[in-house]
């Protein structure tokens, strides 16, 4: 089903060249002389790149065959992360590559949500926020403040975070997956 230019907005999903991609960013430019036009900046959802991209104002795109699912998060064997559908239990693996940056942030069994592009997974969408524990770090002495400095901690996934000093091994924090920043301890 196409769409017109004049229906583009930041999120909607369009389909370019038989890639998926999502606007994050548009505006509608009426030029002195001329037609008018839309540039856009658009988010590959398979690879994540970004580009610029101009549409004539009589111009369409197709909306791609995209299914979201609430997936779970199972295990890492090698380079590949499996998963499972919680409605079907049927399994598949994604790569290390195809996954980016999130996957420091997967734990066992976490509920997450898969993007399905014609009928195959291409993107994960892990939580903005996580809770995870500290398996690492240099033990917090007395008098360390939350308004004092930090150092380095390594999550129970692998991931390092910077808490503050006061923090110490088996403690539980939430932690931003966008920005990789430590946002509080969890009681």
């Amino acid at each position: 089903m196409p769409v017109s230019t004049a229906d583009f907005r930041n999120g909607l999903k369009i389909e370019l060249d038989g890639e998926p991609y999502t606007i994050i960013e548009f505006q509608h430019v009426k030029p002195g002389k001329g037609a008018a036009f839309v540039r856009t900046k658009i988010k590959s959802l398979r690879t994540g790149n970004v580009l610029d991209r101009t549409f004539r104002s009589s111009e369409k795109a197709e909306i791609p065959d995209l299914e979201e699912k609430t997936m779970q998060y199972l295990y890492a064997a090698d380079k590949d992360r499996y998963f499972m559908d919680t409605t079907t239990y049927e399994q598949f693996s994604m790569s290390e590559d195809q996954l980016g940056d999130g996957i420091q942030y997967l734990k066992e069994n976490m509920e997450i949500k898969v993007l399905y592009y014609k009928g195959s997974p291409i993107n994960v969408d892990v939580p903005m926020f996580v809770e995870l524990a500290i398996a690492r770090t240099d033990p917090g002495v007395k008098g360390d403040t939350a308004s004092g400095g930090s150092k380095p901690a390594t999550l129970e996934t692998g991931a390092v975070v910077k808490v503050p000093l006061y923090m110490n091994e088996g403690e539980i924090i939430k932690v931003d997956t966008r920005t990789g920043t430590f946002i509080e301890r969890v009681k």
